[in-house]
């Protein structure tokens, strides 16, 4: 993630720093649960208001999620 953030120059504040499914290892049935749950709690620690889930479901599809800490 470092290098890719080097490379484009986005903003750490905007970037999973806890990393994905692929740093994760994928387990299935349980990354969309994973992924979920450390979102919530990384707007809370960031005070943040909208957050952005996405995630592959497999067979060249995905979905995403956009939530909102009120």
């Amino acid at each position: 993630m470092l290098a890719w953030q080097k490379e484009i120059g986005a903003p750490l504040s905007k970037v999973n720093v806890n990393g994905g499914a692929i740093a994760l290892g994928h387990p299935l049935g349980a990354t969309g649960v994973k992924l979920m749950t450390s979102l919530v709690y990384e707007l809370k620690r960031r005070n943040g208001k909208y957050g952005l889930l996405t995630i592959c479901i497999g067979h060249g599809m995905a979905t995403a999620t956009i939530i909102e800490r009120l």
